[in-house]
């Protein structure tokens, strides 16, 4: 007599972030044998702060910003290449390795067999994004700490900021991998995130920008990490900090809902 395999079509109730966490410990055990790529992610931003927020910084001197405060240009760049830390960190996690595993590893087929859900697999997926995003952050600071690039004790507040920018990231990136049918598909990430990087305020003010072009901008959500993480760095906090963070934690919560429903759509098939 044969046995038939769990169906994953059988109802398993409601997602918990117990469930998720289990996505979390598999992650952990598999990046055991590859710790140097998690390593690795954090020393490409502390590369730019000593080659631009440093090098360059020399012959800038400071910058004054929208408010009339002058600061470094080393002080005025590192926040700004945290927030693209945890944008590129989240970035990659959620497209490449999750493309991998839904078109080659077939990981996911096997994990619908037990009780656990599609978004209890996108939110593991993207918590773990952002745990990895967070370590990044926490060294981060740590760096910027001990070269003075920090004018406020409220710079410990970045790190949550930039735990902020990676969901946002990872979300959108978990999302954007379910449309991806092979990888040329990823030279298209590279063609949004660069970019990004460097039309987002992230080395100069943007009032550098003509009027227009500030509009864009300003619908950027790099942009919008960029200027929390600065707020926090620099001592500069006020309300429209609020908005920053609005911005980036409905870009996190549409994102995560439409790679759920994806996930959902192309698993259950």
């Amino acid at each position: 007599m044969s046995v038939s395999a769990p169906s994953r079509l059988t109802p398993v109730g409601r997602v918990t972030p117990f469930r998720a966490q289990r996505i979390w410990e598999k992650n952990f055990v598999s990046y055991r044998k590859f710790w140097k790529v998690v390593v690795s992610g954090f020393f490409e931003p502390v590369f730019y702060l000593f080659a631009v927020g440093i090098g360059v910084g020399a012959l800038v001197g400071d910058v004054v910003l929208p408010g009339g405060e002058a600061v470094s240009y080393a002080a005025f760049v590192a926040p700004a290449m945290m927030a693209a830390s945890a944008m590129n960190g989240a970035v990659i996690e959620t497209t490449f390795n999750i493309f991998f595993k839904l078109h080659f590893g077939k990981v996911y087929e096997g994990i619908l067999t037990t009780p656990m859900q599609p978004m209890d697999i996108a939110i593991g997926e993207i918590g773990w994004a952002l745990l990895r995003g967070l370590l990044y952050s926490t060294a981060f600071v740590g760096v910027m700490w001990a070269m003075g690039m920090t004018e406020s004790w409220l710079a410990i507040f970045a790190v949550p900021a930039a735990t902020l920018v990676g969901f946002a990231f990872g979300a959108a990136g978990l999302a954007a991998a379910t449309w991806m049918k092979s990888w040329q598909d990823f030279d298209l990430v590279t063609l949004v995130t660069m970019p990004l990087f460097l039309f987002s305020g992230s080395f100069y003010p943007l009032d550098v920008y003509p009027p227009v072009l500030q509009l864009v901008t300003r619908l950027s959500p790099l942009y919008h990490g960029n200027e929390l993480l600065r707020g926090f760095t620099l001592g500069m906090v006020d309300w429209t900090m609020l908005g920053h963070a609005a911005f980036l934690l409905v870009m996190g919560l549409v994102g995560a809902g439409i790679a759920s429903r994806r996930l959902d759509g192309m698993l259950r098939k």
